[in-house]
């Protein structure tokens, strides 16, 4: 795989990244659980954190690294839109907006370990995946005690 190659894989997963912390974060604004705000900020501190991550090895190989999440982030990857919808959703659709969100992302993940990556750029892509993984089965965790309260269980 070369230089070029590895500075694609690494760029999409910034947008990847940037996507979720600009998902989570919006969420986090609007959901009523103290809990569940929480567990959102941090996951946006998390996708923050790995797009650092990410840019320091796509400079390292040379590259410019992306700064931005995709423009078409939020409509494709299962993000919500515009914020302003959020406010009359409730916690267990911002909770299924994140958990569509988390299977976007952990796609590209998988997509990005199936490449030939270079040994460094490896062990990051694959911690940052199992963190996405735990993240995600929280979230699906949570949504499913959401889903109790709502019809009453």
């Amino acid at each position: 795989m070369d230089k070029d190659d590895v500075i694609d894989t690494l760029n999409t997963l910034i947008e990847t990244s940037k996507d979720g912390e600009h998902g989570f974060t919006a969420c986090a604004e609007h959901v009523r659980s103290a809990t569940v705000r929480q567990i959102f900020a941090a996951r946006a501190m998390e996708c923050r954190e790995g797009a650092l991550e990410l840019q320091r090895l796509v400079r390292e190989y040379g590259g410019k690294a992306e700064d931005e999440g995709s423009v078409a982030g939020a409509m494709h990857r299962g993000w919500v839109s515009v914020k302003g919808t959020l406010a009359g959703y409730t916690d267990l659709a911002m909770l299924e907006e994140c958990e569509r969100g988390e299977d976007a992302a952990l796609a590209r993940y998988r997509k990005a370990l199936q490449q030939e990556l270079p040994a460094d750029v490896l062990l990051v892509v694959q911690r940052q995946m199992s963190g996405v993984q735990r993240n995600h089965d929280q979230i699906r965790r949570l949504r499913d005690e959401a889903r109790q309260h709502e019809h009453g269980g």
